[in-house]
């Protein structure tokens, strides 16, 4: 961090800050560009893209902003970014399209969308930060080759769960120790809420209900842990993983399956465990004197020790995963070759055929880990590419859904993405 922060002053004083265009204005959105207008030294937030625009200006104006210039074509935008002024549009790709912005923020949850907009990054030479966990699980390694190949960088965000995880992870390994488990702290699952039954609680918090529902019915959570384990290589013990109940996450080393630990890695989460936030990684000791040593400086009685961070700031650490991406190439959380998870659309109620699945945090589907081996074999539908399909025969409640009982969209990206990915790891 300490070279990052001298390599974000020197941006500061050469008037030359990193340009971040954001897309999306939703409640993630809006929290990330309230922390960016601080501003963040070294980082200048130049524009915005909704698809409806006029939810931009109340953005700009919780970190007084009113005075944004409303674009509609690139060079309209250039003009507003060299003028020093803010700039709004509807029209996403012209951020990609322009030579100033140098990284895009994705919050919009789409993966159909963002497909369109992560490989017109790509193909334009930005660097690209993923507050899309749904597109990240479902297309991240074959849009990281795309991106290596391009010699730009994209990564899923510091201070969400896999960004909390494997910065962990990688300090833990670069000062000499072995993870062999890594997840994150859950309060509840409920395989079975819904926008309906989340609907309150969303309004509360102005949030949209079926991202809300994500979060409770678990599908964020098999999201992010595929996001993890694409990036470490570990597996998962079964489908959905164990998510262990403990008291506080030092319990989670007495709980998960030796095996499995030592056996390439696990992903797994603790349930209702202090301190209720943030992410943890185990590490595995087996030398007698350096385990001595760990236990010395109150670590644990080994073999196996737990370190984790107590706190995930998203909108806030965001900042941290721009700076090394654009100053560094260094992506903060990505795979590191081959999906080693996927994430399988599972019915949360008997469904019949001519349905139209409804997606991510809807009433239809939740979202469940799997070995890519196995959700390969068995022929899974991605839940990433859930929404759209039309059912063709009666699914049985908690059922997972195969690619041969739907009939897939035409004319998708995310669906030609997705053929690419297979063939380029096979």
């Amino acid at each position: 961090m300490n070279v990052v922060d001298r390599l974000l002053q020197e941006r500061h004083n050469d008037g030359n800050p990193i340009r971040v265009g954001l897309v999306g204005a939703g409640a993630s959105a809006k929290m990330i560009a309230l922390h960016l207008m601080k501003p963040v030294e070294g980082i200048r937030l130049v524009a915005i893209a909704n698809r409806t625009p006029e939810n931009i200006a109340p953005v700009y104006a919780d970190g007084g902003i009113t005075n944004a210039a409303s674009v509609n074509s690139t060079a309209e935008l250039e003009d507003a970014i060299a003028g020093g002024k803010p700039a709004a549009t509807g029209d996403a790709m012209l951020l990609c399209d322009s030579e100033s912005i140098e990284i895009i923020v994705d919050c919009t949850g789409a993966v159909e969308f963002g497909a369109h907009l992560v490989t017109r990054a790509i193909d334009r030479g930005k660097h690209y930060v993923f507050v899309n966990t749904e597109l990240d699980s479902t297309l991240g390694p074959i849009l990281k080759a795309r991106a290596d190949k391009a010699g730009v960088t994209i990564a899923n965000c510091d201070g969400d769960e896999p960004g909390v995880a494997t910065s962990l992870y990688r300090y833990l390994k670069s000062i000499g120790l072995d993870p062999v488990a890594s997840g994150n702290l859950k309060g509840m699952v409920d395989f079975y809420r819904t926008p309906e039954t989340q609907r309150e609680f969303a309004a509360k918090y102005g949030m949209n209900p079926k991202i809300v529902t994500s979060f409770a019915d678990g599908t964020k959570l098999s999201m992010e842990s595929t996001v993890l384990a694409n990036a470490t290589g570990f597996r998962v013990a079964k489908r959905g993983m164990q998510g262990y109940p403990c008291d506080h996450v030092n319990e989670i080393v007495d709980k998960l399956p030796v095996d499995a630990m030592l056996g390439g890695g696990l992903i797994d989460y603790a349930l209702g465990a202090a301190p209720y936030t943030g992410a943890w990684v185990v590490v595995h000791e087996e030398h007698p004197i350096r385990g001595a040593n760990m236990g010395y400086f109150k670590a644990g009685d080994g073999p196996f020790f737990v370190f984790y961070t107590p706190y995930h700031l998203p909108q806030i650490q965001i900042a941290s995963t721009i700076a090394r991406a654009v100053l560094q190439g260094d992506a903060t959380v990505a795979p590191i070759g081959a999906p080693v998870t996927s994430v399988a659309a599972i019915a949360k109620q008997h469904l019949t055929a001519g349905e139209v699945l409804d997606g991510v945090g809807g009433f239809h589907t939740y979202g469940s880990i799997e070995n890519t081996d196995v959700y390969y074999a068995d022929d899974l539908l991605a839940m990433g590419l859930s929404e759209g399909c039309r059912l063709l025969r009666d699914i049985g409640k908690d059922q997972p859904i195969t690619r041969a009982d739907v009939e897939i969209p035409e004319g998708r990206l995310c669906d030609e993405l997705y053929a690419e990915q297979i063939r380029h790891f096979s």
